[in-house]
């Protein structure tokens, strides 16, 4: 688990293709080099990848073909940066919200704001599957980051922020267009999955009216 907040940014080194997939080698800082042990899982622009090696300035994980259709990290270009966030641990202060690291689709920034602030209303576009989880007020990862949606539509939703966010994030750099791995909201996930079931079965229908008395 994570929190989508992003205190740890690295740089793609390389994406060489491998037998079913494809290895990344990361470039970080050594604070972040120090929980990429082998096996350790760190969320690379919201997706959690597990490391299979390191050095003194690199580590390295390897991406499935799914994983490379199914987030931004199979088109991504050398030297591109990074959001990275090592694995929530026990004790661990929960400043952003849950995230599990799946990434469930692939948006894109569709509008951010005008002139040299940076402070404001983003909007990006998200596919349709994910307007069911998605709310105004409720929370949603945008390339591993934690942030809380302002308003929604059926294929696209806006978010507010602070100059802080953008300074200390690869969004800084992000223009309309850029593409977008996207988490939904877990809460959201659930109760979008009880509602399509409620719908479709008669027995979870019954236990939603009358209880296990039921």
């Amino acid at each position: 688990m994570f929190t989508g907040l992003i205190r740890h940014l690295g740089t793609l080194e390389s994406r060489v293709p491998r037998r079913g997939g494809a290895r990344l080698r990361i470039t970080a800082s050594a604070e972040l080099l120090a929980r990429a042990e082998r096996g350790a899982s760190i969320a690379v622009n919201g997706a959690c990848l597990t490391s299979a090696d390191a050095d003194a300035r690199a580590w390295e994980a390897d991406l499935s073909e799914e994983t490379l259709a199914k987030t931004t990290l199979g088109r991504l270009a050398p030297g591109a940066l990074l959001h990275l966030e090592p694995a929530l641990r026990v004790g661990d202060p929960l400043d952003g919200h849950l995230v599990a690291g799946h990434v469930d689709g692939v948006g894109q920034l569709l509008e951010r704001p005008h002139g040299t602030a940076d402070e404001g209303i983003w909007r990006f576009a998200m596919p349709a599957a994910l307007a069911p989880m998605t709310a105004a007020k409720g929370s949603v990862t945008v390339d591993g980051i934690s942030l809380t949606v302002v308003e929604c539509g059926v294929d696209w939703f806006t978010v507010a922020l602070i100059p802080e966010t953008v300074a200390v994030t690869a969004l800084k750099g992000m223009r309309p267009g850029d593409p977008i791995n996207l988490e939904a909201d877990p809460v959201g996930r659930f109760v979008a999955r009880a509602l399509a079931l409620r719908t479709s079965d008669d027995r979870l229908a019954r236990f939603a009216r009358q209880g296990w008395g039921g």
